[in-house]
């Protein structure tokens, strides 16, 4: 079955950047969509970007404009560069491996997820 590890997250101030990566192995990569999620303690699982396997994208409006989801399916890899980064992104950052090929929004629509990577952003 397909395994993601995530990695890159960390501690960093307000308006700092952080790019994760999430590694997959196991699976068709390059024929899926992959997503990436986060989750702040008492809330639930969010929605942050999708990536198709076309490599169209989509972004939640809260990070807009501030992260930028890519692949490289040479490497089975998927990013998510996040720049400006608020406070209020401070959390475990999920990837997940998608049911389908198009891009998708919600967490159901994902098969496999990561163990996830935390991300704090200190004021």
């Amino acid at each position: 079955q397909v395994q993601l590890v995530e990695s890159g997250g960390g501690l960093v101030q307000a308006g700092g950047s952080l790019r994760l990566s999430c590694a997959a192995s196991g699976g068709t990569f390059s024929i899926y969509a992959m997503g990436w999620f986060r989750q702040a303690p008492g809330k639930e699982r969010e929605f942050v970007s999708t990536i198709s396997w076309k490599s169209s994208t989509y972004y939640a409006e809260s990070v807009k404009g501030r992260f930028t989801i890519s692949r490289d399916n040479a490497k089975n890899t998927v990013y998510l560069q996040m720049s400006s980064l608020k406070p209020e992104d401070t959390a475990v950052y999920y990837c997940a491996f998608g049911r389908y090929s198009n891009a998708v929004y919600g967490a159901g629509d994902y098969a496999y997820w990561g163990q996830g990577t935390q991300v704090t952003v200190s004021s």
